[in-house]
């Protein structure tokens, strides 16, 4: 693998270097635009080879670290992230098993290549310092092709922290009935193992416990689903259904020959997490995922195809411009695909609901739920990246990796670590994306930026098709109208700047957080209600 990656860093460079020997003076701004994505290679631009193969050997260790890491249950049974840890989170509540598995999984992982870190920060800034960039950070932010990113994030960040104050205050008192309030500091904070989530990223696997009115009918439509006889192949058929019915570009016959899926029935081994896949020559599009028939199942294929479908709207742009707009985008068109499908008005269209359930408190448990999937999620995509950007700078020197990264944790997320941590620990390094070099605001995995600007496309496309009524409510299923606008935005690839795009369907050239908070109103005024006076935490970590 190491080899592979070498030989690719050599591509893009010799690739760069060529670019190099042409006058982009005489171009059009069409051709600057694809030679400047094409000298822009981030760490591969590392010429010397022993500093790039000792990168990318950090990179892998780092890596295999994560992949391979096991808590040890008891002296027998030692058992990986997936599926067995990830389960314990999820479902378990009983505090001490919770803490312990937390802190195997800090040691197991992050401790172990703590040492390292610091040595891949210096090389990977030396490798884009050739490019001219101050930094690794600056590299990522110029995705972006906005000077004021991080002032425009941070913005964004207080548009949402209204909401997210309110659903922390909820959760806090629910848990503190379930753990007792001696598990509770004075400050405010939620103990970071307990919310159903390794990182505490996503609080959706409590929805059980936090449903604000539990006895109210749900729009989950699993059951039905088995009823009529779904398989794997019939929700990508009716996910295909709804993009035509926007007058969308149908999955082609490369898409229903080489996808994947199920699980192979023939015992060979893949990896499950469900992706989309453009192979490059314009027809060849695949998804792999391990369809379970369920409603999550069905929404996440909707979610993957969204991906094809910008694949496919853009497949006759040069190279260089095949993808998304700026690194948010693409995950934001999935997640505004699933948005639509989500409602009931969706699930009663296509006959998974007999009726279309209109029910405040049905709809207070469904804004619920999203929330804890994506409202919780927004401080952490946030601050994950603050830290790592403050590391790049040299801002956070590797002493202080651990302590800072809980008081950001601490001042954003109001949750603090349940035993004392030390220099020794590593804890952002239990998170895959930090040894993995993702970064969080920027990639392709539905992260903060989407998160954001996916309910912006969706008021969109909702005002497009004409829509009046409450905007979670909101389905375009069947209207040509949005889908000529949205293709229209999804054609251009990343040919444009990001603004150009956003304006195309929106009409708006920078991202806002407005339509979130319009989306949820009917949720921020149950919070309200019920929370009172009692929200907030302190800014500082409780002390030990």
């Amino acid at each position: 693998m190491l080899d592979k990656q070498l030989k690719w860093d050599q591509f893009s460079q010799e690739a760069a270097s060529n670019a190099t020997g042409y006058d982009t003076s005489v171009m059009s701004e069409a051709d600057k635009r694809q030679f400047q994505i094409i000298k822009d290679i981030g760490i591969s631009a590392q010429t010397n080879e022993t500093k790039l193969k000792r990168l990318n050997k950090i990179l892998s260790d780092m890596e295999s670290i994560y992949s391979t890491a096991k808590v040890c249950l008891n002296s027998t049974n030692c058992v990986p992230l997936d599926p067995d840890l990830t389960k314990i989170m999820a479902e378990s509540r009983d505090y001490q098993l919770l803490l312990d598995v937390w802190k195997g999984w800090s040691d197991a992982s992050g401790r172990k290549m703590k040492d390292l870190y610091p040595e891949y920060v210096e090389l990977s800034n030396e490798a884009v310092q050739l490019l001219g960039y101050a930094d690794t950070g600056s590299y990522w932010r110029s995705k972006y092709e906005t000077p004021t990113f991080e002032e425009d994030v941070l913005g964004l960040y207080n548009q949402l922290r209204p909401l997210y104050e309110q659903l922390h205050a909820y959760v806090r008192r629910k848990l503190k009935a379930i753990y007792g309030s001696d598990n509770f500091p004075a400050s405010g904070h939620i103990p970071a193992h307990i919310l159903g989530n390794m990182w505490a990223q996503e609080w959706d696997n409590l929805i059980k416990e936090l449903s604000p009115y539990p006895k109210k009918p749900t729009f989950d439509v699993t059951d039905e689903m088995i009823r009529q006889n779904y398989t794997a192949l019939k929700i990508f058929q009716t996910a295909d259904s709804f993009f035509q019915s926007l007058g969308l570009i149908p999955m082609p016959p490369e898409f229903w020959n080489k996808s994947v899926f199920e699980r192979p029935a023939d015992g060979r081994e893949i990896v499950c997490h469900a992706s989309a896949w453009d192979f490059n020559n314009g027809k060849d599009f695949r998804i792999k995922q391990c369809t379970v028939v369920n409603s999550k199942d069905f929404n996440t294929a909707h979610h993957e195809m969204g991906h094809i479908e910008y694949f496919l709207q853009y497949a006759n742009q040069p190279i260089a411009f095949r993808d998304g707009a700026n690194p948010g985008f693409h995950e934001a068109v999935g997640d505004t695909i699933s948005l639509s499908v989500n409602t009931p008005e969706h699930m009663f269209a296509i006959g998974l609901l007999k009726e279309s359930i209109e029910d405040k408190k049905s709809d207070i448990n469904y804004l619920m739920s999203m929330a804890l999937e994506k409202i919780a999620f927004l401080p952490f995509g946030y601050l994950i990246d603050q830290w790592r950007w403050k590391v790049f700078r040299g801002d956070i020197t590797p002493d202080k990796y651990n302590e800072e990264w809980w008081n950001l944790r601490c001042q954003y997320q109001g949750i603090f670590p349940p035993i004392a941590r030390s220099s020794d620990d590593f804890d952002p390094g239990a998170k895959y994306h930090i040894p993995a070099n993702y970064p969080y605001i920027s990639f392709l995995s539905s992260y903060f930026v989407s998160f954001v600007i996916q309910f912006q496309f969706h008021k969109a496309l909702c005002d497009e098709a004409g829509y009046k009524g409450p905007l979670h409510r909101c389905d375009i299923y069947n209207n040509t109208k949005a889908g000529k606008k949205l293709s229209d935005m999804l054609q251009l690839g990343r040919s444009q700047p990001w603004p150009v795009a956003m304006k195309i369907l929106t009409g708006q050239t920078k991202m806002d957080a407005q339509p979130l908070m319009d989306y949820f109103k009917p949720l921020i005024n149950f919070l309200k209600k019920e929370n009172g006076e009692d929200i907030g935490w302190q800014p500082k970590c409780p002390s030990y």
